[in-house]
This record gives structure tokens, C-alpha cells and sequence, in this order.
């Protein structure tokens, strides 16, 4: 059942994100990341650990970027592996050794803050949480009425 959920979220979450992409012109943090988001909805530190992530990627990008030529591919490869980076170390180092351990205020996946960070960068913070988080609503809301509330 949890596989089927899983695979559901990122199927329903690439299918959405789509739509508002193209409804709205505005993307809703990469074509995964609503799928992985309403997935956990029920835990928002976890999300917010994972806003906090790609805030800090962005933060990152933004100052390599006064520095060198940083667009396209090389911006969205760095953005992922920055994100990746800080996401590993907020599960390893970070919020887990520092917070209380039951807060569990880490990033979602390794490669969501990074595509989250990249889409900062391009469409700005507001705009791009704005949309992830009624794409994700979304999507959670369409898991519950198929798996009848079972999410």
C-alpha cells in the first residue's frame, strides 16, 4: 500500500505540476516536488526543514553566481548538489544532534531542496512556494479520496 501511495503522489504530482505550469505559467518547484511535499503534509517541520534547505541553496547560488557564469544546466546541477549536500548534512549533523531528535526537522529527499532552490532563482520565493504548496494540497487532497483517507 505505501508503494502504491508513493507512486501515486509523484505520478499525481508530475501530472499537476504540469497542468499549473501550463494554466498558470508558473512551475511549482520542479516537476517532482509536489508529489514528494503532499506526501508530507502531515509533518511540516519536515517541510519546513526542507524550505530552510533550499533557502540556503539559493542563498549559496546566488553568491557563486556574483562570482562566475552561473545559468542553465550549471546553475540547476549546482543547485541539486548543493541542496544535496546541505540535505545530507541536516540529516547527519545539523538538525538532528542540535534540535530535539523527535522534531525530525530535516529536508525531504536529497534532490527536492535543490530543485526547489533552482526554482527561487527563476521565479522568485513567493510565486514558487505559493504554487508548490497549492499543487501539493492538491495532490494530497486527490490521495485521500482514492485511497480513502488512507495517506
Amino acid at each position: 500500500m505505501v508503494e502504491s501511495v508513493i507512486q501515486a503522489a509523484v505520478g499525481l504530482g508530475v501530472i499537476i505540476s504540469l497542468v499549473f505550469t501550463e494554466l498558470l505559467g508558473a512551475s511549482a518547484g520542479g516537476i517532482v516536488v509536489p508529489g514528494y511535499i503532499a506526501l508530507y503534509l502531515d509533518k511540516p517541520l519536515q517541510i519546513l526543514g526542507t524550505l530552510v534547505i533550499s533557502l540556503l541553496t539559493w542563498g549559496i547560488i546566488r553568491l557563486i553566481g556574483q562570482f562566475t557564469l552561473l545559468f542553465g544546466k550549471r546553475r540547476m546541477v549546482l543547485s541539486i548538489l548543493i541542496g544535496f549536500i546541505l540535505g545530507w548534512a541536516s540529516r547527519l549533523l545539523v538538525f538532528n544532534d542540535l534540535t530535539v531528535h523527535d522534531l525530525q526537522m530535516q529536508s525531504i529527499g536529497y534532490i527536492v531542496p535543490g530543485l526547489i532552490a533552482n526554482w527561487f532563482e527563476r521565479q522568485g520565493f513567493v510565486k514558487t512556494v505559493t504554487v508548490m504548496t497549492i499543487a501539493a494540497v492538491v495532490v494530497r487532497l486527490v490521495l485521500m479520496v482514492v485511497f480513502r483517507g488512507e495517506v
